[in-house]
């Protein structure tokens, strides 16, 4: 009984567990729940490739950049930035920017999304 092969992925014969790569010099990978051994030799020409969604991994610096891509609209809404909605998925929002904290901690931004008015903050 051979590991069941999706893509650049080995799953265990026996119970279907996800088989980690195996390291150098070993012969042998043994399955995390199961105790199978599948041979090394499985994993040979496999061609393994990773794609990572751009919002998969959120970043402090990536939210900042996208705050700073903004331009000024009349009217009391705020300012209109490049901004995802969480509720809609709409990829611009109105931005207030407030200090509610303590003078030595971050701001608060508030958003709206200009298109279905569902409203979020991020403490800066």
């Amino acid at each position: 009984m051979s590991a069941h092969k999706i893509g650049s992925l080995l799953f265990c014969p026996k119970c279907g567990t996800l088989l980690v790569l195996p390291k150098d010099g070993e012969s042998t990978v043994v399955c995390e729940q199961c105790n199978h051994e599948e041979p090394a030799t499985s994993y040979e020409g496999i061609e393994i490739t990773t794609h990572s969604h751009p919002d998969a991994f959120p970043s402090a610096l990536r939210q900042k950049r996208k705050t700073q891509t903004k331009r000024h609209d009349t009217g009391d809404h705020g300012t209109l930035v490049s901004e995802k909605c969480p509720a809609c998925g709409h990829l611009q929002a109105y931005s207030k920017e407030m200090q509610l904290r303590s003078a030595d901690e971050g701001s608060t931004i508030f958003y709206t999304c200009s298109s279905c008015k569902h409203g979020w903050r991020v403490n800066n």
